[in-house]
């Protein structure tokens, strides 16, 4: 275990943030593949009424869990700057404290996915030869919502340590297996988007148990004791003032990506399937780049619970340069291979026109949502979680909404329909950049005052 973990708070930081940051990285691509496999599989094999089933839930699935999972960051922010000030005890209160909390969530998740789904697909006007296959597979996977909530919360504490190459190792055996139940329920078995469902569910309950096990042999602050899996009202204070506005954010930004989405309904089954295809492989930049906000926050709230304010400017500048990079390699390379890389998805040449254009408008910008994420990574660390909350909703979120309903009633295409991705992306990080600048300064002064004091 130690030797898993990263020194945060001492010595040079730009191999410390890239050896931090891969492994998150990967994950989150191990992650996104549950989700892909699911996709390719009923793309080949079940046909384009089931892809576009499979793909066109990712909005809506989103949209409902989003706020839990935005809890998570709190529960890492509170983890990390206790690591930071070496308070061990607030350490373990947290990991205590996440479990019993993580659980409620997921529980309350299961019932909104079984009595929700439907309703909000018929909103969101998902079309009738899809609907039916769409309320199956999001009612399926809510069935695993405790262990994603308990995997997220966990893992989350386990950066706040320094460890990312565990939830990895998990995540590793948990996708292989994935991978392998998809090939047999849906080839084998012919279940369909049934199947696909049946092994995401299966996987995530996997690298659940193999987390939770971890834990419970730790020998530090880490370790999990079932006796005491209760709830610290001060700790919950806390992971709910951090996490409540980053997850009310992402519920927002998953209601404009569902707005989006039904827009996107409104051009027929080829481009549904098409704008899927596309989604799935910009996850796998998007992640990339979120997994370099990840490290923002950790290191940011590590350094921060330390008091090194020059220590927390290097940690955001560099990363917006980690970012940048990031983004613009990995963007720009889905849209050149575009038409191979959504010829994996689907055989159909009207899917693959409209989801080219989607990566056109989204993908070769990406570095600029990257930036805008990393940003509020470093204000979360911070500890401020409302004001990117509120930047992120008028910039990223309402701007989004009146786009559609204003320039896109006027002209109805997939292009003026997406350019409201890199329009928001770029109003948004403008103003957070202002938001860290002026918070960042507050804090400096606060600390210089203390001291003279």
């Amino acid at each position: 275990m130690k030797n898993s973990k990263i020194d945060m708070t001492h010595g040079p930081l730009l191999g410390k943030l890239i050896i931090f940051t891969i492994p998150i990285i990967l994950s989150g691509v191990l992650q996104l593949l549950f989700n892909a496999a699911d996709v390719i599989v009923v793309g080949r094999f079940a046909g384009e009424a089931s892809l576009a089933a499979v793909g066109s839930t990712g909005a809506l699935i989103n949209l409902m869990t989003n706020l839990f999972i935005g809890m998570s960051i709190g529960a890492n922010v509170c983890a990390a700057q206790a690591y930071g000030a070496h308070n061990e005890d607030d350490v373990s209160k947290t990991v205590h404290t996440s479990i019993g909390f993580s659980l409620i969530c997921g529980i309350i998740l299961i019932f909104i996915g079984l009595i929700g789904a439907r309703p909000m697909l018929e909103i969101m006007g998902s079309p009738e030869d899809v609907i039916n296959l769409s309320t199956l597979y999001v009612k399926i996977y809510f069935v695993a919502m405790p262990a994603i909530m308990l995997y997220n919360f966990l893992a989350a504490i386990l950066r706040a340590s320094g460890d990312t190459k565990h939830p990895l190792i998990f995540l590793t055996i948990a996708g292989i297996i994935n991978v392998i139940l998809n090939l047999i329920l849906v080839i084998v078995f012919k279940l369909g988007v049934a199947g696909v469902a049946i092994a995401t569910v299966s996987s995530n309950f996997i690298s659940c148990f193999l987390l939770v096990r971890f834990f419970m042999i730790q020998t530090d602050s880490l370790k999990l004791h079932p006796s005491k899996i209760s709830i610290d009202g001060r700790i919950l204070k806390k992971i709910i003032r951090i996490g409540l506005p980053a997850g009310i954010q992402g519920t927002v930004f998953s209601l404009s990506n569902v707005v989006i989405q039904s827009a996107i309904n409104s051009f027929g089954t080829a481009v549904i399937a098409g704008s899927a295809a596309a989604g799935s492989i910009e996850g796998f930049v998007y992640i990339s780049m979120n997994s370099v906000s990840q490290t923002t926050v950790t290191f940011v709230g590590q350094n921060f619970g330390a008091g090194d304010e020059h220590r927390v400017k290097k940690v955001v500048l560099e990363t917006l340069v980690i970012v940048t990079v990031v983004g613009l390699i990995m963007g720009n390379l889905a849209y050149y291979f575009s038409d191979e890389l959504l010829g994996v998805y689907t055989d159909s040449m009207d899917a693959i026109i409209a989801g080219r254009l989607r990566l056109f408008w989204v993908c070769c910008p990406y570095f600029l949502c990257g930036i805008m994420d990393t940003l509020t990574g470093g204000l979360r660390g911070l500890g401020h979680s409302f004001a990117p909350m509120i930047v992120s909703l008028l910039g990223a979120c309402f701007s989004r909404l009146i786009w559609i309903a204003t320039f896109f009633q006027i002209h109805h295409t997939q292009s003026v329909l997406f350019f409201s991705y890199p329009g928001s992306w770029l109003l948004t990080l403008s103003v957070h950049s202002i938001c860290l600048i002026v918070i960042y300064r507050q804090w400096v002064r606060r600390k210089s005052s203390e001291i003279r004091i």
